[in-house]
Protein backbone atom coordinates (compact mmCIF):
# COMPACT_ATOMS: atom_id res chain seq x y z
CA UNK A 1 0.00 0.00 0.00
CA UNK A 2 1.45 3.28 -1.09
CA UNK A 3 1.32 6.58 0.67
CA UNK A 4 -1.28 7.92 -1.81
CA UNK A 5 -3.54 4.95 -1.11
CA UNK A 6 -3.31 5.49 2.67
CA UNK A 7 -4.16 9.18 2.28
CA UNK A 8 -7.05 8.27 -0.03
CA UNK A 9 -8.34 5.67 2.45
CA UNK A 10 -8.12 8.10 5.37
CA UNK A 11 -9.85 10.81 3.32
CA UNK A 12 -12.71 8.42 2.51
CA UNK A 13 -13.03 7.41 6.18
CA UNK A 14 -13.10 11.08 7.21
CA UNK A 15 -15.80 11.86 4.62
CA UNK A 16 -17.88 8.88 5.76
CA UNK A 17 -17.53 9.92 9.42
CA UNK A 18 -18.50 13.50 8.58
CA UNK A 19 -21.54 12.33 6.60
CA UNK A 20 -22.57 9.92 9.34
CA UNK A 21 -22.21 12.68 11.96
CA UNK A 22 -24.31 15.08 9.90
CA UNK A 23 -27.00 12.42 9.38
CA UNK A 24 -27.05 11.62 13.12
CA UNK A 25 -27.34 15.32 13.99
CA UNK A 26 -30.22 15.80 11.53
CA UNK A 27 -32.02 12.74 12.90
CA UNK A 28 -31.51 13.86 16.49
CA UNK A 29 -32.85 17.36 15.80
CA UNK A 30 -35.94 15.94 14.09
CA UNK A 31 -37.07 13.94 17.15
CA UNK A 32 -38.70 15.13 20.36
CA UNK A 33 -40.20 13.27 23.31
CA UNK A 34 -43.42 14.03 25.14
CA UNK A 35 -43.42 12.49 28.63
CA UNK A 36 -46.41 11.29 30.62
CA UNK A 37 -48.60 14.12 31.87
CA UNK A 38 -47.53 16.38 29.03
CA UNK A 39 -48.93 17.43 25.67
CA UNK A 40 -47.30 19.35 22.84
CA UNK A 41 -48.39 22.07 20.45
CA UNK A 42 -46.23 22.54 17.35
CA UNK A 43 -45.20 25.94 15.98
CA UNK A 44 -44.57 25.76 12.24
CA UNK A 45 -42.67 28.65 10.60
CA UNK A 46 -44.91 28.42 7.53
CA UNK A 47 -48.36 27.71 9.03
CA UNK A 48 -47.99 29.13 12.58
CA UNK A 49 -49.36 27.31 15.62
CA UNK A 50 -50.91 24.01 14.56
CA UNK A 51 -54.32 23.17 16.08
CA UNK A 52 -53.43 19.52 16.66
CA UNK A 53 -52.27 18.54 20.16
CA UNK A 54 -49.59 15.84 20.24
CA UNK A 55 -49.73 13.18 22.97
CA UNK A 56 -47.10 11.15 24.79
CA UNK A 57 -44.25 9.39 22.98
CA UNK A 58 -41.40 10.17 20.60
CA UNK A 59 -42.41 12.17 17.53
CA UNK A 60 -40.88 13.60 14.36
CA UNK A 61 -40.79 17.25 13.32
CA UNK A 62 -39.14 19.18 10.52
CA UNK A 63 -35.89 20.58 11.96
CA UNK A 64 -35.49 24.37 11.85
CA UNK A 65 -39.07 24.78 10.53
CA UNK A 66 -41.02 23.41 13.48
CA UNK A 67 -40.66 23.89 17.23
CA UNK A 68 -42.50 21.94 19.94
CA UNK A 69 -44.12 23.75 22.90
CA UNK A 70 -44.44 21.16 25.66
CA UNK A 71 -47.19 21.70 28.26
CA UNK A 72 -47.53 20.04 31.64
CA UNK A 73 -51.23 19.13 31.75
CA UNK A 74 -51.24 17.77 35.30
CA UNK A 75 -53.09 19.66 37.99
CA UNK A 76 -50.84 22.27 39.61
CA UNK A 77 -51.36 24.33 42.77
CA UNK A 78 -51.24 28.10 42.68
CA UNK A 79 -51.31 29.99 45.99
CA UNK A 80 -51.63 33.75 46.37
CA UNK A 81 -52.74 36.32 48.95
CA UNK A 82 -55.12 39.20 48.49
CA UNK A 83 -55.99 42.12 50.71
CA UNK A 84 -59.65 42.94 50.17
CA UNK A 85 -62.14 45.40 51.61
CA UNK A 86 -65.27 44.08 53.32
CA UNK A 87 -68.77 45.52 53.27
CA UNK A 88 -68.10 47.32 56.56
CA UNK A 89 -64.89 48.87 55.10
CA UNK A 90 -62.40 46.69 56.98
CA UNK A 91 -59.41 45.16 55.23
CA UNK A 92 -58.87 41.38 55.39
CA UNK A 93 -55.94 39.37 54.07
CA UNK A 94 -57.03 36.08 52.50
CA UNK A 95 -54.84 33.38 50.99
CA UNK A 96 -56.35 31.34 48.20
CA UNK A 97 -55.08 28.01 46.84
CA UNK A 98 -56.27 27.01 43.38
CA UNK A 99 -55.65 23.64 41.73
CA UNK A 100 -55.83 24.05 37.96
CA UNK A 101 -54.83 22.53 34.65
CA UNK A 102 -55.16 23.63 31.01
CA UNK A 103 -58.01 22.49 28.81
CA UNK A 104 -56.11 20.00 26.63
CA UNK A 105 -58.27 20.44 23.53
CA UNK A 106 -57.49 24.18 23.51
CA UNK A 107 -53.74 24.18 24.11
CA UNK A 108 -53.07 25.87 20.77
CA UNK A 109 -55.31 28.79 21.78
CA UNK A 110 -53.57 29.03 25.16
CA UNK A 111 -50.12 29.19 23.56
CA UNK A 112 -51.27 31.86 21.09
CA UNK A 113 -52.94 34.12 23.63
CA UNK A 114 -51.16 33.49 26.94
CA UNK A 115 -47.94 31.54 26.32
CA UNK A 116 -46.46 28.67 28.29
CA UNK A 117 -46.69 30.41 31.68
CA UNK A 118 -50.45 30.88 31.34
CA UNK A 119 -51.24 29.84 34.93
CA UNK A 120 -48.79 32.32 36.47
CA UNK A 121 -50.40 35.14 34.47
CA UNK A 122 -54.08 34.32 34.72
CA UNK A 123 -54.83 32.56 38.03
CA UNK A 124 -53.55 35.28 40.44
CA UNK A 125 -55.19 38.00 38.38
CA UNK A 126 -58.66 36.50 38.18
CA UNK A 127 -58.31 35.17 41.73
CA UNK A 128 -57.72 38.64 43.14
CA UNK A 129 -60.56 40.04 41.06
CA UNK A 130 -63.10 37.43 42.18
CA UNK A 131 -61.93 37.48 45.80
CA UNK A 132 -62.33 41.27 46.02
CA UNK A 133 -65.83 41.12 44.51
CA UNK A 134 -66.99 38.35 46.86
CA UNK A 135 -65.40 39.76 50.04
CA UNK A 136 -66.99 43.16 49.37
CA UNK A 137 -70.43 41.54 49.74
CA UNK A 138 -69.85 40.50 53.38
CA UNK A 139 -69.03 42.02 56.77
CA UNK A 140 -66.04 40.63 58.69
CA UNK A 141 -68.41 38.66 60.98
CA UNK A 142 -70.18 37.15 57.99
CA UNK A 143 -66.84 36.14 56.44
CA UNK A 144 -66.02 34.11 59.56
CA UNK A 145 -69.44 32.55 60.08
CA UNK A 146 -70.39 32.11 56.44
CA UNK A 147 -67.14 30.49 55.28
CA UNK A 148 -68.86 27.78 53.14
CA UNK A 149 -71.00 30.38 51.37
CA UNK A 150 -68.00 32.63 50.71
CA UNK A 151 -65.99 29.68 49.41
CA UNK A 152 -68.84 28.61 47.12
CA UNK A 153 -69.12 32.12 45.65
CA UNK A 154 -65.35 32.33 45.13
CA UNK A 155 -65.24 28.86 43.56
CA UNK A 156 -68.13 29.61 41.18
CA UNK A 157 -66.73 33.00 40.19
CA UNK A 158 -63.24 31.63 39.58
CA UNK A 159 -64.52 28.65 37.60
CA UNK A 160 -66.51 30.91 35.29
CA UNK A 161 -63.62 33.35 34.79
CA UNK A 162 -61.10 30.53 34.21
CA UNK A 163 -63.28 29.07 31.43
CA UNK A 164 -62.68 32.29 29.46
CA UNK A 165 -58.95 31.45 29.48
CA UNK A 166 -59.37 27.70 28.74
CA UNK A 167 -58.30 26.71 32.25
CA UNK A 168 -60.04 23.99 34.26
CA UNK A 169 -60.20 24.48 38.03
CA UNK A 170 -60.14 21.28 40.08
CA UNK A 171 -60.31 22.82 43.55
CA UNK A 172 -60.38 26.19 45.29
CA UNK A 173 -59.64 26.65 49.01
CA UNK A 174 -59.35 29.63 51.33
CA UNK A 175 -56.35 28.82 53.50
CA UNK A 176 -56.75 31.43 56.25
CA UNK A 177 -59.16 34.14 57.26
Amino acid sequence: MGSNQVVSLLTNIARAALGLGAAATALNSSLYTVDGGQRTVIFDCVRGILNKTVGEGTHFLVPWLQKPFIFDIRTKPNTFSSISGTKDLQMVNLTLRVLSCPEVARLSEIVQTLGLKYDEKVIPSIGNEVLKVVVAQFNVDQLLTGHPQVLALVRNGLTERAKNFNIVLDDVAILND
